[in-house]
């Protein structure tokens, strides 16, 4: 219930349009290094050589069985750093932060678990730059290599995301005392210029001139 439905469509849309998108790009600036490596190798749109550039491909010691646990582990972990991140309750953390500390964890991530399969743990990371290179010349066999190894990026990931959010909210955040719920709303609304709905409040603190007036009253009534 914290996400309402009819906003999933926008999301999905924007992830997967935004991920072809700088697939595109990518491709563009590129293009020279392509041509020349193509060239010289006496290839042309190999797989997965120059199509692990966008999408993620698997190492060769790794089994279909390592790649599920794999994905589902990384993105796990992805959720459950990214709703302790979020969790007014937890970390705390301002919105204006919020990018960077989930940036640093998809780094982390990366260093960690990116030997296996190019950790995508994400499926809009993995599948628009995957239909991208079948139409940008590589074909069909993006699809088909390695026995099909786009179905794991695509629903290992999904897999893995809602396991991890519920482990957050089992485990952590339906074990938050009420007290605490109330304390991190009020130090919010206090210390954002948002107020605890959201909503922008231009002066959180009062009117600088209701500000002068009342110690103007103060003055007056000291001198009395």
């Amino acid at each position: 219930g914290k996400f309402p439905w009819w906003k999933v469509p926008h999301y999905l849309g924007a992830q997967y349009l935004g991920a072809f998108a700088a697939s595109c790009v990518t491709f563009l600036v590129y293009w020279d290094a392509l041509v020349w490596y193509e060239h010289n190798r006496g290839v042309y749109r190999s797989t997965p050589d120059t199509a692990s550039i966008f999408a993620t491909y698997p190492a060769h010691h790794l089994s279909w069985a390592g790649g599920v646990a794999d994905q589902v582990l990384g993105t796990a972990l992805l959720l459950i750093c990214v709703c302790a991140i979020t969790d007014s309750r937890n970390m705390n953390v301002s919105k204006q932060l919020v990018p960077l500390y989930v940036g640093f964890t998809v780094l982390g991530i990366g260093i960690c678990f990116g030997f296996n399969c190019g950790y995508a743990i994400n499926p809009a990371r993995d599948l628009a730059p995957r239909l991208f290179t079948a139409l940008a010349g590589w074909g069909p066999e993006v699809f088909t290599s390695y026995f099909h190894w786009w179905v794991v990026p695509v629903f290992a990931t999904h897999i893995g995301a809602i396991a991890g959010a519920w482990m957050y909210y089992l485990c952590i955040e339906m074990n938050w005392p009420k007290d605490t719920e109330c304390e991190s709303e009020d130090q919010f609304s206090k210390s954002s210029p948002a107020g605890a709905n959201g909503a922008y409040v231009q002066y959180p603190n009062g009117r600088p001139q209701e500000k002068e007036e009342e110690e103007t009253k103060k003055i007056g009534r000291a001198h009395v």
